[in-house]
């Protein structure tokens, strides 16, 4: 994250805090600071003072799954600090604790006034995005109560109702006002000579609609304790490369990131599933493509993953046509959100079906997850479910009337609804955007793949001939138009997308990697593309870039129209082995995972398109999540194409 905020995440909870562990509140930061649960701010406020002043980071708090810093009151080289304070803190399920140790550095008895300021706003999280949209919220009150160990804020719109409730032990010498709806808990703290004086703080949020959940934990440690106890578990029995102890490092971390990226969801019978969340900040939520793909990198390794992604997609599958949230029979969602703007329709992500691309995935898992693991139940559980997916590929998604996948701009959600969903992303080498119904080139490899793998299914599991034989034909044809309607003979290279008329969008993209991961391209012409990613203007020497350098609509640090993401290299990855193009794949590979080491062995949601020629670290993406499951599990991914080479 920019602005020095640090990340903590343990399931559908995340805390981002300062330097010196303070939590601001502050609007248009860029990056949101506080404590957040199922996309509410439950802290808004959250600043330590000693004697009324804010003290000095002697020790700045640095990443990891604790938060721990050293501060000490600001001074001068004449003036040694009175005292030292050790800060720590830590998330659990719905939850954020905190120790202060506060040691005394004078032979003197010492007295001390301790204070923590906390608030909670309840803030939605898209009123945090800066895109500069308000919201009304009529009726909308907020209560404050104190507690004889600490105060519970409390919000309440309507039916919706939320609190958070700080408590600390020793109990607080009193809780203040503020003037601003901020509580301030102080303490005097009498130090002996050199003596130590320690508090714990917890703070419970309890979100609308929820009750309450696992015990708040004692401390940090304990909270770490838990955590890393999940990651050993998630990493427990995965085959890490000996040879190669950078892809290793890689895998462990990426892992270690998957088991504090769970969050509940609910399978169709209303069973409690724990799926993938897409990241955090921003999206730490269940979003219908980044779930797929990262199940489908993980599988392999994880396949429980994709038990519980494929249900809980099922139980959200859409079975009625709706303007508003994009849904139409038989399609797969996109973004499921839990917030107080979604709750009451402000935003139309409550349940959003703007993905092309979730259905023919959710397919093409289900088929590798029965091909990896057996599981001839679940294929046969999810089956009307399958074949309603392949009935909205057909209708409403346009394979029979348009012959491709088509999706248009949603005016209240999003413009594109392919990976790369930014307004600017599918567009011609010029950076003209495409216009009217849109025909991505990505989406129609998923529908082949999909097309093929259910063709699988119905045949071993479901004994449907018929029904598989009439798949197989449509896949058929859907190569064959393909190649004839995308391919530029003039670049050898498929088009990025078609337009409303059929005209190709004429960029080079990093979306022609699919097709390889696909299946899509017959050999000759998979294989010209393979080798093509792998020239100057398209690898960086981080990563292949999702559009070629050299072009007008090139920018390195576009989102989608020059960055590196990693999870699309991924799939490139795989694509690339796939067509037995191996040394091009352990060059996308060694590349990655340079990125990652060069992080800490973490890969971000995308980096910026710097060429590795003329910069020699990764140049970060200002906005980009720091914790993302697709790039958790790219080096799974990396570890499939090329093992430990």
């Amino acid at each position: 994250m920019t602005d020095r905020h640090h990340l903590l995440v343990h399931g559908g909870t995340f805390a981002a805090v300062g330097d010196g562990g303070d939590i601001s509140g502050v609007r248009g930061s860029g990056s949101p600071d506080g404590l957040f649960v199922r996309d509410a701010r439950h802290l808004s406020r959250w600043q330590l003072t000693v004697d009324g002043a804010v003290p000095e980071s002697l020790t700045p708090v640095a990443d990891g799954d604790t938060a721990r810093c050293v501060l000490v009151p600001r001074g001068g080289r004449q003036e040694p600090p009175a005292y030292t304070i050790f800060r720590e803190q830590a998330v659990g399920d719905s939850a954020f604790v905190e120790s202060l140790r506060v040691t005394s550095n004078r032979p003197v008895p010492t007295t001390i006034r301790l204070a923590v300021t906390a608030d909670a706003d309840f803030t939605d999280q898209f009123e945090l995005r800066s895109d500069h949209r308000t919201y009304t919220k009529i009726g909308a009150t907020r209560s404050r109560q104190i507690l004889d160990d600490g105060v519970e804020f409390s919000y309440q719109r309507g039916e919706w109702r939320s609190c958070t409730t700080v408590t600390a032990e020793p109990a607080p010498d009193g809780v203040e006002e503020t003037g601003t709806g901020a509580r301030r808990l102080v303490w005097t703290l009498e130090l002996q000579p050199h003596g130590t004086a320690e508090l714990a703080l917890r703070v419970a949020a309890r979100p609308h609609g929820t009750v309450p959940g696992p015990r708040t934990p004692d401390s940090p440690a304990a909270a770490n304790a838990r955590l890393l106890a999940l990651e050993g578990e998630f990493a427990e029995g995965v085959p890490f490369p000996t040879g190669w102890p950078e892809l290793a490092a890689a895998c462990a971390r990426g892992l270690a990131d998957l088991a504090s990226l769970q969050v509940t969801a609910t399978g169709p019978d209303g069973e409690e599933l724990r799926v993938p969340a897409a990241g955090a900040p921003w999206f730490l939520t269940l979003l219908g493509r980044d779930a797929l793909l990262t199940s489908l990198f993980a599988l392999p390794y994880r396949p429980q993953l994709a038990a519980a992604t494929l249900p809980a997609l099922a139980a959200t599958q859409a079975t009625e046509t709706g303007l508003n949230s994009v849904s139409q029979p038989g399609k797969i969602v996109h973004e499921v959100r839990h917030g107080e703007l979604a709750h009451f329709g402000q935003v139309p992500y409550g349940r959003y079906y703007g993905s092309v691309d979730a259905t023919p995935l959710f397919l093409v898992l289900l088929g590798a997850y029965v091909e990896q693991t057996g599981d001839l139940a679940l294929a046969r559980r999810l089956e009307p479910h399958a074949r309603a997916a392949i009935g909205w590929m057909l209708d409403h998604g346009g394979l029979t009337s348009r012959g491709y996948l088509v999706y248009r701009a949603d005016q209240g959600g999003l413009a594109n609804q392919n990976w790369k969903d930014s307004p600017g992303a599918i567009c011609s080498a010029d950076g003209t955007r495409a216009s009217g119904a849109v025909m991505a080139a990505g989406a129609q490899g998923y529908a082949y793949d999909a097309l093929r793998r259910t063709a699988w299914v119905a045949r071993t599991v479901w004994e449907d001939e018929v029904y598989a034989a009439l798949l197989e034909q449509a896949a058929g044809d859907l190569r064959d138009r393909f190649q004839r309607d995308f391919w530029m003979p003039d670049r050898s290279f498929p088009a990025l997308a078609l337009d409303g008329e059929g005209n190709q969008v004429d960029a080079l993209a990093s979306d022609a990697g699919h097709l390889l991961w696909s299946g899509l391209l017959d050999k000759e012409y998979g294989e010209l593309v393979g080798r093509r990613l792998l020239e100057p203007d398209f690898f960086s020497g981080w990563g292949v870039r999702t559009l070629a350098a050299g072009q007008a609509a090139y920018h390195p640090l576009s989102y989608h129209r020059g960055s590196v993401w990693p999870h699309d290299n991924a799939l490139i990855a795989l694509g690339l082995a796939r067509y037995g193009l191996h040394d091009e794949a352990r060059a996308v590979a060694h590349g990655l995972v340079d990125a990652a080491t060069a992080a800490g062995h973490r890969l971000p949601e995308v980096i910026a398109g710097y060429g590795r020629d003329t910069h020699a670290e990764p140049v970060p993406y200002p906005h980009a999540c720091v914790r993302e499951s697709r790039s958790a599990a790219a080096p799974l991914a990396l570890l499939t194409a090329v093992g430990g080479a």
